[in-house]
This record gives C-alpha cells, structure tokens and sequence, in this order.
C-alpha cells in the first residue's frame, strides 16, 4: 500500500523521529511497510547529506524490516555513488540492485523510474564509460523529476546529478543550472538537506560564494546530526577566506565524526580525515600555532589507522601544509610518505617535501623527489593528459631548484608557466593544490630577486582563486611596501 509520510506527520507515530528531525525534513512517497518509513527516511536524509555508511545502514534496516521494500534496496545502491567526488563502487551498487529485482512487483510507475534511472548508472559499463553513464543518468533524473514535479527528492537528486557531470573540472554553466534546480527545492522546502547541501557545492568558489551565504548559514541547523553537514558550510567560509567560521565548523565537524567513529568501533572514518585537514588550514590562516601543533598531534595520533587513501592524503595535507606555515621541517621529515598515493597526491607531497629540503640546504633530496615524480609523469599513458596541479607542482619543484641553485633564467620561466596554468584553471574548493600556490611562489621569489614591483599581480591573481589567504596578502603587503604602493 502506497504511503506518504513526512517526519513531521512520523512525530506523535515513532519515537525515533527526534534524532531524524536532526537531519532534516521531507516526504517521499512509496510503497514500503509502515514500520519501515523511519528507516527508510532516515536513510534518505542521510543520503541527502553524503552520511553514505549511515544510511546504508538505515537502508538495510528498511529492508529487514520490510524485505519486499524496493525502495530500500534502492536507496542502498545509492550510496554507492558519490557524484561531487566523481567516484562510485559499482559493483556493490549492483550487488544491491540484484536484490532488488526480487521486489519489483508491487511498485509504483514513479518508483519504477527511480530504479531505471539507476540502471543508466550502473548498467553497461562494457558499452559505456563513467563519464558517459554520469551524464545518461543526469537525463534520466531530468525526466524523473519533470514528471514528478511535485517530488523535491526527485529534483534535489537530479540538482546533484547535474553535478555529477562536471567531470572536467569546475563547470560554471553546469554548476549554475543545478543550482537552479535546487534554490527551488530550497525555496519549497528550506529544511531539505539535500537542498541546502547541493547549493552549497554550486556556489562554492570565490565568484560564487556570497550566493552560497544562505544555505550554509542554516545547513549546520538543519542537519545537525550529520557530520558532513557541520562540514559543508565551511566550504563557503573558505570561498571567502572567513578563517573563525572555517574553523569553528570544522571543529563541529570533526566532533561529531570521532564520535561516530567510536560508535561503530572504528577508526577515525573519512569525513573525520576531512574536517581535520580543514580545521588545520583554518588554524594556519589565523597564525594560531598552538592550534595547529595541537592538530598535527591528533593527526599522529590516528596516523597508524587511516581507512583509505583519501584519508592517507588529507593526513599528508595537514603535515605539509604545517610545515610550509610554520616552518616546521623537522615534523614532515618524520612523517611518512604512504606507498599508494594518487599521482595527484603525490606530486603535491614531492613538491612540498622538495621545497622543505631546500629550505634545509638538501638540494640532493629536492631533487630526488623532483626526478621521481617526473618519472611517475612520464609514465602515464599520455602525459600532456596530466591535471595541471600535477603539471605545475613539478614545474614550481623544479623553479625552486633552480632559485635555489642562482640560475634564475631558468627558473622565471618554470614560475611563470606554473602560474600560468593556476591562473587558467577551472576554480577549485578548498585549501589550495599545490599546498603553495603557484602565483603566490612566483610572487616570493620575485621579491626574493629583488623584483618586488613586478610581483603584486601575482599575488593579487592568488588571492583571486583564494581570498584572504594569510601568506599571499603578506606577500602582497610586501610587494607594496617595496614599491611604495
């Protein structure tokens, strides 16, 4: 039998509605058991805010209460994908959805274009690439929520579909047109987490983050149940260089993961990894060391049990960026380089690593860890493919060699190149990649060579991609003062 609840209709029905109200508000029609509505809710606003291994949990307690609930099984093969971070575990999606078609009797014509939707997802991955499934899927959600219009899942879903396309970086046309869809979502209904969540991912760059004001100012309120939700407006902060909120939020954040990691008897889960690399950053912006020496140590302390490698580089990120802010070489000689890194994560740790070995005077480790990570480069299928991060933390090692070296006609070139291809790229969230942003580099080692009068643009162009950045405003003073500006 078909049911529509609402949290707030569940109030006076189920006990569990007080901690489900802590991570937001909506209905959604379907047709599970009734005592399978609360897990089932709390799955979909857990979902909303990317809490994945809580609501897959919820889900599965859906479906034991109810094992003939389709829209549990599908709930559970979402979480599985993560669109905004471009990645999803197929296999255990299908997995998922294979039990799902046991259950497909009793469902409704909109449930069934749910399901659909999702095979455009998962299905034929032999015809088809990610990139491609990304954007059938997008389609398919269009059409889900055209025909539904009165389904705000259905809408706020395809808004984080559209995101899900953007697979060349940050697409201000796209980005623009899923805000769209969700600002109406949010307007309906201005406790929907998926809502406020996905406006947040819209608008977060400096150009757009004053538009992302709103959401993120109540999405901590809305879901404060949700540890990615006490992250998320931080990502505006940043956008705006706003250093307390980042790091208050970020605070909460990383609170409310520990504590849900030592619920479920685990280590310190990703989302945890994520708000301590961001609480760090916040802390190196407002020069607060205590802080920040505090954070690496919490960092340690949990290095012996990263979960994934995202985890491993958000732990390296924290240990360089320290080091680069503070001048604390000694703690990232110590810390260890993991095996299994990304090449992206790697060339941000060879570059960090490298320009902290010049500063110690061991230009032979510099360039060691220059000449591993080119060779790494040049064994890739196509390396003129390579992101330009990758490209210019390489180009900003090999500069900085150079300078170190006196040959500064070599060096301008490898800065200007390096600078060049920051200042073209899409903009990015988050603290800066490399952990020294190239124009900001170049900068220093302009007024390093005595040439401060031509450095203030490249600090201004650094400050554009991260506004209120601590090193770059400093150089920037610096610049002017020199100049008499």
């Amino acid at each position: 039998m078909l049911r529509l609840l609402s949290l707030a209709a569940l109030a006076l029905l189920l006990t569990a509605t007080a901690s489900a109200q802590s991570l937001g508000e909506t209905s959604f029609a379907n047709s599970g058991a009734d005592a399978a509505q609360e897990p089932f809710l709390r799955g979909l606003l857990l979902l909303h805010s990317f809490e994945y291994d809580d609501a897959r949990d919820a889900f599965r307690e859906a479906q034991a209460i109810d094992p003939g609930f389709a829209m549990a099984y599908w709930g559970e093969a979402m979480t599985h994908n993560h669109p905004v971070w471009m990645r999803q575990d197929r296999d255990a999606a299908l997995d998922a959805l294979a039990r799902l078609e046991a259950n497909v009797e009793a469902i409704t014509p909109r449930e069934r274009e749910y399901i659909r939707a999702l095979g455009f997802l998962f299905d034929d991955a032999e015809t088809y690439d990610k990139e491609t499934r990304d954007d059938r899927y997008a389609l398919a959600m269009r059409n889900l929520a055209e025909n539904h219009p009165d389904d705000l899942d259905a809408r706020a879903f395809y808004a984080l579909a559209l995101l899900g396309t953007a697979h060349e970086g940050r697409d201000f046309a796209t980005y623009m047109q899923a805000a769209a869809v969700a600002e109406e979502v949010f307007a309906e209904n201005p406790r929907h987490p998926g809502a406020a969540h996905y406006l947040i991912h819209a608008y977060d760059d400096p150009v757009h983050a004053p538009l992302g004001l709103r959401p993120a100012r109540v999405y901590d309120r809305i879901a404060p149940a949700a540890s990615h939700a006490l992250h998320m407006p931080s990502h505006i902060y940043l956008a705006l260089g706003m250093w307390e909120d980042v790091r208050d939020m970020n605070r909460r954040s990383y609170d409310a993961a520990r504590a849900a990691s030592d619920r479920r008897g685990e280590a310190l889960n990703g989302h945890g990894w994520h708000a301590l690399w961001w609480w760090h950053y916040a802390a190196t912006q407002t020069a607060d060391r205590p802080l920040a020496d505090s954070l690496v140590a919490v960092a340690r302390s949990n290095a012996a049990h990263l979960p994934n490698a995202t985890a491993a580089a958000h732990a390296t990120r924290i240990v360089t960026q320290h080091a680069h802010a503070f001048g604390d070489w000694d703690g990232l000689e110590t810390w260890p380089t993991a095996e299994d890194q990304s090449l992206s994560t790697h060339a941000i740790d060879a570059h960090a690593r490298g320009v902290a070995a010049l500063a110690q005077g061991d230009a032979d480790e510099a360039n060691r860890l220059l000449e591993a990570l080119e060779t790494r480069m040049d064994a890739t299928p196509d390396p003129s493919d390579l992101p330009w991060a990758v490209r210019a933390a390489a180009d900003l090692l090999a500069a900085e060699i150079h300078l170190n070296a006196g040959d500064w006609e070599t060096a301008r070139p490898l800065f200007e190149r390096a600078a060049a291809m920051e200042a073209e790229a899409p903009l990015t969230f988050g603290p800066p990649s490399p952990v020294i942003p190239a124009n900001e580099s170049f900068g220093y080692a302009l007024i390093l060579r005595g040439l401060a009068g031509e450095a203030a643009p490249y600090f201004e162009a650094a400050l554009a991609r991260a506004p209120n950045r601590r090193q770059s405003v400093n150089g920037l003073a610096l610049a002017r003062n020199a100049t008499g500006g």
